[in-house]
């Protein structure tokens, strides 16, 4: 299941999987990892997924979204410079783990399985995986995609979640939209995934529909390595500030309109 491939990526640094993470998350001369050599030097580095709007996408060449936009925020109160990088979402937490990045922001749930990997923040959104389908489905509500063919995005808690659906067929994609695009080819009967997300690819693409009941509810929160109590705190704190300021809840509502 991928709850146990979660966890042991987080042993294991797997070539094929994190050609970014080789080399940069080991110790260095100095026995410091890149991670503690960037967070001396006054710079923070977060990993992400840029394929999940309006939380982190591409505009041009720079990652924006609400995650990117906090981020942003939390560096400026910390009076730090901020590098973001994209890579696969199943490559994020052990990006984390291994020292490559200080923290992960990626619309990322928090959930039982991540904790005994990293440490969470408090949560900033809330959120929710929902169904997608295409009109006229007979799909109506979550109990009818046992033994249905599923996609969704690999390591996501959609796909976490999706296992435990009755004789489901689950179709990994590295990719949210290209879980869609089998959808709209018909090769799929239903796609999971965060709520947000599904509102923009059913809005480009004309004959599919969000289903009314939500798939489960959820929060979101920042990762970061086990045990790095100083970033955490640190993180925790701009967190509470942009709250009570109301400069989260601004940059909420500059990617999320209210319907």
């Amino acid at each position: 299941m991928k709850k146990n491939v979660i966890a042991m990526m987080g042993v294991v640094c797997m070539a094929a999987l994190l050609t970014a993470c080789a080399g940069s998350g080991t110790k260095t001369e100095t026995g410091t990892t890149a991670a503690e050599q960037n967070e001396a030097a006054g710079k923070l580095v977060m990993v992400t997924n840029a394929e999940f709007p309006p939380y982190e996408y591409y505009d041009k060449n720079e990652i924006v979204g609400i995650d990117a936009d906090i981020a942003r925020a939390i560096a400026d109160k910390m009076g730090v410079e901020l590098e973001i990088q994209d890579m696969a979402f199943d490559s994020l937490i052990p990006a984390v783990q291994s020292g490559k990045a200080d923290f992960t922001a990626a619309g990322m749930t928090v959930n039982e399985d991540r904790k005994k990997n990293v440490d969470f923040t408090d949560t900033y959104a809330e959120a929710a995986q929902v169904i997608i389908v295409k009109e006229g489905s007979e799909i109506k509500t979550p109990a009818d995609l046992t033994g249905k063919k599923i996609g969704v995005q690999t390591g996501t808690t959609g796909d976490i979640y999706a296992d435990d659906i009755e004789n489901a067929d689950v179709q990994r994609f590295n990719k949210g939209m290209e879980a869609v695009m089998a959808l709209t080819q018909s090769k799929i009967d239903a796609v999971i995934i965060d709520r947000e997300p599904a509102k923009v690819f059913v809005k480009e693409n004309a004959g599919l529909v969000i289903l009314d009941e939500a798939f489960t509810e959820e929060e979101y929160a920042i990762a970061v390595k086990k045990d790095n109590k100083e970033l955490l705190d640190k993180i925790n704190s701009a967190i509470k500030e942009l709250k009570e300021s109301g400069e989260l809840k601004k940059i909420v509502d500059k990617y999320i309109t209210a319907e």
